[in-house]
């Protein structure tokens, strides 16, 4: 009888609700899809990257750089396991992006109704959601 009490118990702990998860993944999902796409742009120097990086004055070969990491990054986010791996994606994606929005700050570039700040802020609000809600599995112990 004690062991059916102690399984029970356990079950109850590390049972997750379904709407937190499915959240989990929806919100993680389109984050590194958003990584995947805007790393492979910024390799493919397509959409305006190379104007959008000489108006903030960095060198082109940062297209390489940064399409690179967002690519690994997105890979990264959706694999399973490496919980020490995700937090550093995690923390990357934050750094990128809140240095991207300062970048255009910075450089008076806000593009059309704040576009160049809103998108990049979004994009790490969306990596917070993403972090806040992941699973037990992937948080360091």
């Amino acid at each position: 009888m004690n062991k059916m009490i102690g399984v029970e118990t356990t079950m109850n702990v590390n049972a997750r609700p379904l709407g937190k998860m499915v959240t989990y993944w929806t919100v993680t999902v389109l984050l590194a899809a958003a990584m995947m796409l805007s790393g492979i742009g910024q390799l493919m120097q397509f959409g305006g990257n190379l104007e959008l990086v000489t108006n903030l004055g960095y060198p082109l070969y940062v297209l390489t750089i940064l399409g690179i990491w967002k690519v690994l990054g997105a890979i990264a986010l959706v694999v399973p396991g490496f919980p020490r791996l995700k937090e550093w994606v995690h923390a990357g994606i934050f750094f990128l992006m809140t240095g991207a929005a300062l970048s255009h700050a910075f450089a008076n570039d806000y593009g059309d109704y704040g576009f160049h700040l809103i998108l990049p802020l979004s994009y790490a609000a969306l990596n917070i959601f993403s972090w806040a809600l992941r699973p037990p599995k992937s948080r360091l112990q």
